[in-house]
C-alpha cells in the first residue's frame, strides 16, 4: 500500500546533532568563569525550549538562545569578546561538512524508482535548503518540505500536498517524537532509526507499540523491510 516514502533530514541522512553539542560543550566552557557547566546547561536547555516558538529549530534559533543564556549567567555584562565567540560558534554550525549516514546514498538509490520518495524535515529554510544542497542528495527527492514543527497538522496539510490518503504514505527518522508519533496518529506508517545522539526535546518515554510502526537499526535495513 505504501507509494511514497518520507525522510527526515538532520541524523536520517547525515549527521547533525553531534556538531550541535560540541558547539554546546563550547558555550558551557565559556560560561564556565561564570557559573558550574550543570548550571549553564540548565538555562541554556530552558532558554532553547522557549524560543522553540519564536525563532523555531536549528542553528540561528540555537545561536539566539546561546547570547540569551549568556547574557542571563553573565547578569547583562556579556564581554564582546564572548559575544563574538558566541556567534563564532553559531556560524560554524551553519557550515558544517555534510557527512552521510551509512548506507544514504544506496538505500535512496534502491528505493527511487519503486516509491515517490520526499524529504520531510524541520528547521531554518535556507539553512537545510544549503544542506540538502550540499549533501548531493537533491535529485533523489520528487517534494522537498521544512516544517516549522512536525506535528499531525503539518504532517496532514503535507498529505494534501501530494494528494495521497495517510495509509499510502511512510516516514523515516531519527526522532520518535517528530517523526514517529504524530505520523501514527493520523493513520500512516512509521520507521524509526534511531541515532546514537538525541537531542532531549526530542525524546519520549517507553517503548513504541504500533501495526504500523517498525523499529530499524540502520537506513540499510530498508530494502529488505520493503
Amino acid at each position: 500500500m505504501i507509494k511514497t516514502i518520507a525522510f527526515d533530514a538532520d541524523d536520517t541522512l547525515w549527521i547533525n546533532e553531534p556538531y550541535f553539542r560540541d558547539a554546546e560543550r563550547q558555550f558551557l566552557a565559556l560560561m564556565s568563569s561564570y557559573v558550574p557547566e550543570q548550571t549553564a546547561l540548565d538555562a541554556l536547555t530552558e532558554i532553547e525550549l522557549k524560543n522553540i516558538s519564536i525563532y523555531g529549530y536549528g542553528a540561528k534559533g540555537f545561536t539566539f538562545s546561546m547570547l540569551e543564556t549568556a547574557l542571563q549567567l553573565c547578569k547583562e555584562e556579556l564581554p564582546g569578546q564572548t559575544t563574538r565567540k558566541i556567534l563564532e560558534l553559531g556560524r560554524s554550525l551553519m557550515s558544517v561538512p555534510i557527512r552521510l549516514l551509512d548506507g544514504v546514498e544506496e538505500t535512496l538509490e534502491y528505493l527511487a524508482p519503486k516509491y515517490r520518495i520526499v524529504l520531510a524535515t524541520k528547521g531554518d529554510l535556507l539553512d537545510q535548503q544549503h544542506k540538502l544542497e550540499r549533501s548531493g542528495l537533491g535529485h533523489y527527492f520528487e517534494h522537498v518540505e521544512v516544517m516549522s514543527e512536525k506535528d499531525q497538522k503539518s504532517y496532514t496539510r503535507l498529505m494534501q500536498k501530494l494528494r495521497l490518503p495517510s495509509r499510502e504514505f511512510m516516514m523515516v527518522g531519527n526522532s520518535a517524537r517528530s517523526d514517529i508519533l504524530p505520523v501514527l496518529e493520523i493513520g500512516a506508517y512509521a520507521v524509526h532509526i534511531p541515532y546514537h545522539v538525541t537531542w532531549c526535546h526530542e525524546m519520549v518515554e517507553g517503548p513504541i507499540e504500533h501495526a504500523r510502526y517498525r523499529r530499524l537499526d540502520s537506513v540499510r535495513e530498508l530494502t529488505t523491510f520493503l
